[in-house]
């Protein structure tokens, strides 16, 4: 039994196909806030401040393992609904949410584990999702790109552990955008159009971040965005990030000059 604390993204829906394939028994603690795995039967909407509740929960089902997946929204204190435990509990809550999103995930990792209940890699069951070390398009990465490369990457090392962004674009040795609680999508939005070349998007997970959780995820929606705006690579982390629609991906960037790096 493998209890599943699942947000928003495709990943879960991909995890949820594998373990049903498997045979493998699990439930849900749906944190999505518009409930969105409700039609499943095995699913529980379950505030994150009802933290006994929660627990109950695990132990009901003789669970001893979790994992988190998809994009976990910050929640608001103030409307949190909390039972005895999560009131017990709350002190730790409010003092990682003042460092960021990360930083409660690992407190929730970290009071789990308290409870003799282990966290497992979000892609234990899809290391399919991952991509090694390699280019995996026909285009390759230029010299004047590997430098900016370097420059995006560097730049993502001195970002404060707490801080929320997992991704970058760079252009001609600057940074251009800087991905925001609002997302990926958004930060690529935000790039000025250049058919020739708006740059290379870097998405690495935040510095010091708990692998076992909220692994950065790119899809064919990304690839998409990118061309409307003229992106022209994309780099990530080898096994640290999550690659949803791969060969429609890889197909989509060949197609549009769209470099894949990973390093």
């Amino acid at each position: 039994m493998i209890g599943l604390f699942l947000g928003k993204t495709d990943f879960p829906t991909k995890i949820l196909i594998q373990l049903k394939k498997r045979g493998i028994k699990y439930f849900i603690i749906d944190l999505t806030k518009k409930n969105i795995f409700k039609k499943d039967k095995y699913s529980y909407s379950i505030s994150i401040g009802k933290f006994g509740q929660i627990l109950d929960l695990i132990n009901k089902n003789n669970c001893k393992k979790v994992l988190f997946a998809g994009k976990i929204d910050k929640p608001k204190i103030s409307n949190l609904r909390l039972d005895v435990k999560g009131i017990y509990y709350l002190p730790r809550i409010v003092k990682a949410a003042k460092l960021g999103d990360a930083a409660i995930l690992r407190e929730l990792i970290k009071i789990l584990g308290e409870n003799k209940i282990k966290v497992i890699k979000s892609n234990f069951y899809n290391p399919e999702l991952t991509l090694s070390k390699g280019n995996y398009t026909k285009i390759k990465p230029t010299k004047l790109d590997l430098i900016d490369i370097k420059i995006g990457i560097d730049t993502l090392k001195k970002i404060n552990a707490y801080n929320h962004i997992q991704g970058l674009i760079v252009k001609n040795g600057k940074i251009i955008s800087k991905e925001t609680s609002k997302g990926t999508k958004k930060m690529i939005q935000s790039v000025k159009r250049d058919k020739n070349n708006a740059g290379i998007l870097i998405k690495f997970p935040k510095k010091k971040q708990d692998l076992r959780a909220d692994l950065p995820t790119i899809g064919l929606d990304t690839f998409k965005d990118c061309k409307k705006v003229g992106i022209n690579g994309i780099v990530l982390k080898a096994k640290q990030n999550i690659f949803l629609d791969k060969e429609k991906s890889i197909k989509f960037a060949n197609k549009n000059r769209i470099f894949i790096k990973i390093i």
